[in-house]
């Protein structure tokens, strides 16, 4: 039987915590009518809740320490970033957030490119250079994805994910630099995977990749 390790009771009481927070804020926005806010509150308690308690049952087991980081991302660039306004409060919030997530999703990238590199199920084996290359445009792949997000938000929901930036008021200056930080962050990851392993070096991903490997033994018996 699996038994939880740290980090995932980390997950669970970061979980707790975070939720606890939200509920306690969810009064005050619903006591001021700031309906909006309530309901970017109760969507994302909700989505952190469903991942925590479904993460078990998924088909891929993804590390908790990766798990951690997705549901900390989420937390500062939901609900401080939109409804505590840390974007318009904290100039440097945007960039921060759009450079980590190109740092999480490169290694997710790595994570995903490993299962079928080392599954004995598929017959071929993949370079360095073109795991870190997936890798790389998984990350940026992402990035887009998640602007067309930030834009439909905006125009459905009335948010301000894009943000005016350098007297632009439409929000193009704003996703163009958020793509670039993310694709800089994709970049500084991959590099790093690609150097790890052309060097036969060991990183926290190869942590990573072991829990990965013995919580997912099905994706890699013959």
């Amino acid at each position: 039987m699996y038994e939880p390790d740290a980090a995932t009771r980390v997950k669970r009481w970061l979980v707790l915590i975070v939720v606890t927070l939200m509920a306690i804020d969810f009064v005050f926005v619903v006591a001021d009518e700031r309906w909006l806010s309530a309901f970017l509150i109760m969507a994302i308690a909700l989505l952190i809740s469903l991942v925590t308690v479904f993460s078990d049952r998924l088909i891929v087991q993804i590390p908790s320490e990766f798990q951690v980081l997705a549901l900390g991302f989420v937390f500062c660039a939901l609900f401080l970033g939109e409804v505590k306004s840390y974007y318009d409060r904290i100039w440097w919030w945007d960039i921060a957030l759009h450079s980590t997530s190109g740092l999480l999703m490169g290694i997710l990238g790595f994570l995903l490119v490993y299962v079928l590199n080392a599954s004995q199920k598929i017959a071929f084996s993949m370079t360095p250079h073109f795991i870190a290359f997936f890798a790389f445009m998984f990350s940026v792949a992402v990035g887009a994805i998640w602007e067309i997000f930030e834009f439909s938000m905006d125009s459905l929901f009335g948010t301000r994910m894009q943000k005016p930036m350098f007297n632009d008021a439409s929000g193009l200056t704003d996703t163009m630099w958020d793509m670039i930080v993310n694709t800089v962050g994709a970049a500084i990851i991959s590099v790093m995977g690609w150097w790890y392993m052309k060097n036969e070096r060991r990183s926290f991903i190869d942590s990573w990749i072991q829990k990965f490997v013995d919580r997912n033994p099905d994706w890699f018996e013959s």
